[in-house]
């Protein structure tokens, strides 16, 4: 297992689906800028994520593994918003809904207008589920929406859950 100590806890939204507080559907991931200048995003999928039975939808994975690339900017370029020109998500286990998921995002390479990053997707035992590589364009807010953060509830989130103060990441079973 490996611990991280979390830096800061990153702001959520009112209607997004992968974090927001207002979506009855939203996955409500968190996300946590971690001391190895990696992000964080931890969430549990329920029954309403799902395709075939017990399992989490490919489309709701690819999201999640989105978000948290496109937001791991954040941690260098904290008025950085992102819009996705190309997303590469690769499959390699099943995902249950109903337990803890960890998606685990770098940035790779970053220039004036665009950057790039890869992320994990880690189930409880410690084994990647599915891997996304990914480039996004820099945009400003105001040019992505004409709504600003509080009318779509930007805000950071107090909850139990909120108040982590380290993550642990589960080895792979062997």
């Amino acid at each position: 297992m490996a611990t991280y100590k979390i830096k800061r806890k990153q702001n959520i939204s009112g209607q997004c689906l992968v974090c927001g507080v207002n979506n009855p559907f939203s996955l409500r991931t968190r996300f946590y800028e971690l001391e190895n200048g990696m992000l964080a995003g931890i969430t549990i999928p329920h029954w309403e994520h799902q395709s075939y039975p017990e399992r989490v939808h490919g489309g709701i994975i690819s999201a999640l593994l989105d978000e948290v690339i496109g937001r791991a900017i954040n941690i260098t370029e904290p008025d950085t918003w992102a819009v996705t020109t190309n997303l590469e998500v690769k499959f390699m286990k099943p995902v249950p809904y109903d337990v803890q998921l960890i998606a685990l995002a770098k940035i790779t390479q970053v220039n004036r207008k665009l950057f790039s990053g890869e992320a994990d997707l880690i189930l409880p035992n410690g084994e990647v589920a599915a891997t996304a590589k990914a480039k996004y364009f820099k945009q400003n807010l105001g040019v992505i929406t004409e709504a600003d953060n509080n009318e779509f509830g930007w805000r950071p989130l107090t909850t139990e859950e909120d108040k982590l103060t380290e993550i642990v990441i589960p080895d792979k079973a062997e």
